[in-house]
């Protein structure tokens, strides 16, 4: 299946956990920082498989992953959202 991922530059803190688990090696440590002067993760090529192991290890809940093959039946994993009482909850597609 195929997949893609958006990594939100500015919510990402930069530990690296996403670089790590990625099976396809597509996430790298940006050398640009955001605006809170932390540098990154990005996302180097698109050949991912969409099994959404970056998104849940983000402690930031930085990363959204799109699982399908057609553009138009994508599937979104993640961020996780806080509810009204400050719950973490994912969202699903």
């Amino acid at each position: 299946m195929a997949g893609k991922i958006i990594i939100d530059a500015e919510r990402c803190k930069g530990c690296g956990l996403c670089v790590v688990v990625c099976p396809k090696k597509n996430i790298v440590i940006s050398g640009k920082s955001n605006k809170a002067g932390y540098f990154p993760a990005d996302i180097t090529n698109h050949d991912c498989t969409g099994c959404a192991v970056c998104a849940i290890v983000c402690p930031e809940c930085a990363i959204e992953v799109y699982q399908g093959d057609d553009a138009s039946k994508i599937k979104s994993i993640g961020p996780a959202k806080k509810n009204k009482t400050n719950n973490l909850v994912r969202k699903s597609g």
